[in-house]
């Protein structure tokens, strides 16, 4: 009886990194990481001020005191009381949303348009093959017709 050798650890983790979607999400997450420094930017440039305009620049000071009384320490911790820093969970969604919207429709939304296009070039083709090989077998069908009427009907193949 012979045995089926497994495949080694190393192998399997070879194989493992060596898949297309691995090395994509590889090189997605490079590309998201450097993506972050831009969104960041944004935020504290544009959004910010915007922010700014009504209330204060820093989104990270609005916050509110669910137990009293609050006090800052002078390095920003909270000395006494419980204090919800909604400001900075306020700054980190606008991010978020700023930067799910540019990846969407600077990068998803094109990609699905262009694999769009290509499945219905690929669709088409497809469809003129199908035409040309039917109508190839008509032909054929009608050739033979026309042999077999030109034998006649009491003639067979020898």
């Amino acid at each position: 009886m012979s045995e089926k050798k497994e495949p080694s650890v190393w192998q399997g983790f070879k194989a493992f990194l060596m898949r297309g979607n691995v090395v994509d999400l590889a090189v997605a997450v490079v590309i998201g990481t450097a993506f972050t420094n831009i969104v960041n930017s944004v935020v504290k440039g544009v959004i910010n001020p915007l922010v700014g305009a009504i209330g204060t620049k820093n989104l990270d000071s609005y916050s509110s005191c669910l137990k009293g009384p609050c006090e800052l320490a002078a390095d920003g911790s909270v000395s006494s009381g419980v204090m919800i820093l909604w400001g900075s969970v306020l700054g980190a969604t606008l991010s978020f949303v700023i930067t799910a919207a540019v990846v969407y429709f600077l990068m998803v939304l094109p990609m699905a348009k262009y694999l769009a296009r290509q499945e219905a070039r690929r669709k088409a083709r497809e469809g003129t093959k199908e035409i040309v090989e039917v109508t190839e077998l008509e032909v054929l069908k009608e050739i033979r017709d026309a042999l077999v009427a030109q034998r006649g009907p009491g003639r067979t193949e020898s």
